[in-house]
């Protein structure tokens, strides 16, 4: 038997493919939405894929249980108190599937959500008593364990899933030690708030290296894993009822959205409230863009920002480099946005003689942030805000003096913070995050909006502790 990790960098996770020699017979469990890479290995082997498991109803992506039933004939299983429309096996604690050497087992362990199950994997050439793996979903993580609180705004309260948690960990904890532990989720989920960047260890290591799984009270456990969560962003909620609902697959709402459109058709579109996504890297969005258009790149978290930023039921326009339309659309459609329009044919070329639809944003370097904050800068009158837009907690650990701090996701509700009469220097950590905010503020109306050129690291490496606090 093989056990497959497959790491999806950009949402932070990992599905897996569990294989069998014996019988040519696979599984999957939590699989991306777009599943070729499982196909392909599975042709490339062999093998079967004849099930697909879902350790709970995820909130930060869209799962492909539905493509892997369609394309593979997989049949979905689900542990017993998941309520879906699909047609799925609900499969209880102790409920298990065997092919060859392979046992498939399932573990209630609810708490993240109360649906939650651990798929404890068995060698049976090797012991038929001793699990090799357990792939804990969204429990156990490598150190740390699943937020309770991402559905207390659909019914379930925290307090009552970390009542859960506490239970569930009490279980896993009473795995062999040397039972290899699989996640779903690695380092930059927003599914727990200190995960690390492995992506495999053991039961026996979390027992010693993870806070959550410390001896401690049960109200202990659950004062500090609710305390000092990372805020979620709205689509999460969206994601979690979408991954219980019988929807379109993703090749099938792709052909639909392809759909190239001309500079007259996009512009008809945002009048009637479409939402302009450019995802160029932020360098080139800034040196030319459509105005209105917000930029998200494809070269960092864009799924994730693209779920904060923008909303699921009003029609997108993607702005891509020629070629890059596919991966945009399909990365949306890994966290459930089945809502593009289409793309701008010809990219930004479609704006050659269209010089009145385009502008530009401004970047400044750290020295001269500094020259113009100092009054020292030639030709300059006034001095700007500094806008960090990172998180409460980055901007507590260390900002630009004076600076105003307002989070990414709350930036359009909170504009109006921002002095009129003032023009506005946006940064981030190194830069990514700037370039949507500053985006947002000229899609706003904002003309005098400045990206910090590397954000505050930039910042750092120029300037005196003074100019810190």
């Amino acid at each position: 038997m093989k056990i497959q990790q497959y790491y999806l960098a950009c949402l932070s996770h990992a599905s897996y493919m569990i294989t069998d020699e014996k019988t040519k017979t696979a599984a999957v469990v939590d699989p991306q939405r777009d599943i070729d890479q499982y196909l392909k290995d599975a042709a490339a082997g062999g093998y079967t894929i004849k099930h697909v498991f879902l350790t709970h109803f995820h909130a930060d992506f869209i799962a492909g249980h539905i493509e892997l039933r369609d394309k593979a004939g997989a049949t979905i299983r689900l542990g017993s108190q998941a309520q879906a429309e699909f047609e799925h096996v609900s499969m209880k604690d102790g409920d298990a599937i065997e092919f060859g050497d392979v046992k498939l087992e399932v573990m209630a362990t609810p708490g993240h959500t109360p649906e939650g199950i651990t798929i404890l994997v068995y060698d049976l050439a090797k012991s038929k008593t001793e699990p090799l793996a357990a792939l804990t979903g969204d429990t156990l993580f490598i150190g740390d364990v699943g937020r309770p609180d991402l559905l207390a705004s659909i019914g379930v309260t925290a307090d009552e899933l970390a009542d859960m948690l506490y239970e569930s960990i009490g279980k896993l904890v009473k795995l062999p030690d040397a039972t290899l532990v699989y996640p779903a989720h690695g380092a930059g989920s927003l599914c727990g708030k200190a995960l690390s960047k492995e992506t495999v260890s053991t039961i026996g290591e979390q027992k010693k290296f993870n806070y959550a799984l410390q001896p401690m009270s049960r109200e202990a456990f659950k004062a500090i894993v609710t305390a000092d969560q990372p805020e979620a962003p709205d689509y999460f909620v969206h994601d979690a009822i979408l991954n219980r609902k019988e929807r379109t697959a993703l090749h099938d709402a792709m052909e639909q959205q392809l759909k190239p459109l001309s500079v007259d058709e996009v512009l008809a579109l945002e009048k009637s409230g479409g939402q302009l996504l450019d995802v160029r890297d932020g360098i080139d969005f800034e040196g030319g863009h459509l105005r209105g258009s917000l930029n998200i790149a494809l070269s960092g978290k864009y799924a994730t920002w693209a779920g904060s930023m923008l909303s699921h039921d009003k029609p997108i326009v993607v702005i891509a480099e020629e070629g890059g339309e596919e991966e945009a659309v399909m990365r949306l459609g890994r966290i459930g946005f089945d809502n593009v329009a289409g793309f701008l044919a010809g990219g930004m070329r479609a704006l050659e003689h269209r010089g009145d639809l385009v502008e530009r944003t401004e970047r400044i370097t750290a020295p001269a942030l500094a020259e113009w904050l100092a009054g020292t800068q030639p030709g300059v009158a006034g001095k700007p805000v500094v806008l960090d837009i990172r998180s409460e907690a980055e901007h507590a650990a260390g900002h630009v003096a004076g600076s105003l701090n307002i989070p990414l996701p709350h930036l359009e509700e909170r504009v109006g913070e921002l002095p009129a009469d003032r023009p506005v220097v946006v940064h981030c950590e190194g830069g990514y995050r700037s370039a949507i905010g500053v985006s947002l503020l000229q899609k706003l109306g904002r003309k005098d909006a400045h990206d910090l050129v590397g954000g505050f690291k930039a910042w750092l490496a120029t300037k005196p502790a003074a100019a810190v606090s």
